[in-house]
């Protein structure tokens, strides 16, 4: 049997597969990202009790609304090209995100910034995918946590 009307793809591990070109598929599987989020409950507890409920709230909150301007920052230099200034922006979350206890966001913002280290463009547009996702479920976890004594 001859290749034409065959394509090969090269996966990114060195692998390939075969497929038929203009092959319609007729399923498609949505991938259901839920992965979980969890704060660092010892950390939010240790800054309540060194600067006291008011100023670890402000601080909080203060820190909270960095994170959504940054996180906004990254996403924009990334759907412009703007490589360097969006790993700026995501390498600034680490210090923030670790304040308040978010060490997901923290782990995931280091990813982001080694894949633009490496020039992975493939591995950046998943791995900022999912910085997008844990930030905005750690934000939403913080934010209901704050009716919650420590």
């Amino acid at each position: 049997m001859g290749t034409a009307g065959l394509a090969f793809c090269a996966l990114p591990w060195g692998q390939g597969e075969t497929l038929n070109v203009g092959e319609i598929l007729e399923r498609v599987t949505m991938l259901k990202q839920n992965e979980c989020v969890r704060l660092d409950t010892d950390r939010l507890a240790t800054l309540y009790v060194q600067l006291g409920e008011s100023i670890a709230e402000d601080i909080v909150c203060r820190a909270l609304e960095e994170l959504a301007m940054r996180l906004d920052r990254a996403e924009r230099c990334y759907r412009e090209g703007h490589l360097e200034d969006m790993r700026k922006s995501t390498r600034s979350l680490i210090a923030i995100a670790d304040q308040i206890g978010m060490p997901l966001l923290v782990q995931v913002a280091g990813d982001v910034t080694g894949c633009v280290d490496r020039g992975d463009r493939n591995a950046l547009a998943a791995t900022f995918t999912r910085l997008l996702r844990i930030s905005e479920r750690s934000l939403c976890e913080i934010w209901e946590m704050q009716d919650v004594p420590l």
